[in-house]
């Protein structure tokens, strides 16, 4: 990926989204130009010069301090996710071209055997261990009953790991799996790759994914051409799933400390709920059928192709 490109898009993009009312400045006349700040409107809001925001703004973080990348968070109004993006840009734009290359040197997809051992240990709950590109390492009998859709997808290549981004953007079952909140997790997972490719932005494994995704998906492209980034830590998440139907379920990500980049999402469902008791039918169901043979694909509903 081009890093200069990342780096003036996110922040232009950023730039855009703040009134001048938002950032607490005067809005002189009523032809503004931008739809967000001025370029002078944030170097004075972050205390450096017209000129060095420009050359900040074209791409350009090399040398810059902690102190004026603080100030730039502070007067963007970055979140967490979004401030720790800036500062993947920053640092790796500063990094050692011995490091650059060993950014581009992608691990292999593999969780190890103590870590299954875990998540197979977690019973009535399904549990699945993912990475940055959103590649499905490792899941146990719950976890993989909860995305049997996905793990059957046809979209998926041969050899290698399932990848719910691509499940999500290129197969069109993924709209009824998600019904009714498809855009939002649409959203959050370009997020969340966006937020990996700037952790490190030369892993050619992301770079091919995104360049595939691109192609192949408009939603992609005008979700990817937003720059959004975000934390998956905690929330909800409802899935329509075609043996048990909706499930309205919690989630917790915990990462591995030992497997840098891996990390473990927990689903669970209220005690006594219909979504408590539609986990049950799917265990029943995972313990039966779905061990040996994918959910079928919902019908298309009329209307429908």
């Amino acid at each position: 990926m081009d890093l200069k490109a990342e780096v003036s898009e996110f922040l232009r993009t950023r730039r855009d989204r703040i009134t001048p009312d938002r950032a607490g400045l005067p809005a002189y006349g009523g032809n503004r130009r931008v739809p967000g700040l001025r370029r002078e409107e944030v170097a004075m809001l972050a205390g450096v010069s017209v000129d060095y925001y420009t050359r900040l703004e074209r791409g350009s973080l090399s040398g810059v301090s902690e102190s004026v990348l603080e100030s730039l968070a502070e007067a963007l109004q970055l979140d967490e996710a979004e401030r720790t993006h800036l500062f993947d840009l920053a640092r790796t734009a500063n990094a050692s071209s011995a490091a650059r290359s060993r950014h581009r040197r992608t691990p292999a997809p593999s969780v190890r055997p103590a870590v299954q051992q875990i998540i197979d240990a977690m019973v009535g709950v399904p549990a699945v261990v993912r990475n940055g590109r959103l590649d499905v390492l490792a899941a146990n009998a719950l976890g993989r009953a909860l995305y049997s859709p996905i793990f059957a997808s046809l979209e998926r290549p041969t050899k290698e790991p399932v990848n719910t981004a691509r499940f999500h953007f290129l197969d069109p079952a993924a709209r009824d799996y998600w019904a009714p909140n498809w855009a939002r997790v649409a959203h959050d997972a370009v997020a969340i790759l966006r937020a990996e490719a700037g952790r490190n932005p030369y892993d050619t494994s992301l770079t091919a994914l995104v360049g595939e995704l691109s192609t192949r998906s408009e939603d992609f492209r005008r979700m990817w051409a937003e720059h959004d980034v975000k934390f998956h830590r905690t929330g909800t998440k409802t899935f329509h799933h075609p043996v048990v139907g909706l499930l309205d379920l919690s989630f917790e990500a915990m990462v591995l400390p030992a497997d840098p980049g891996l990390q473990l999402n927990v689903y669970t469902a209220v005690p006594d709920s219909p979504a408590s008791d539609a986990l049950q039918l799917l265990a029943s169901w995972a313990a039966t059928e779905g061990a040996t043979e994918p959910a079928a694909r919902p019908e298309p509903t009329r209307g429908e192709s």
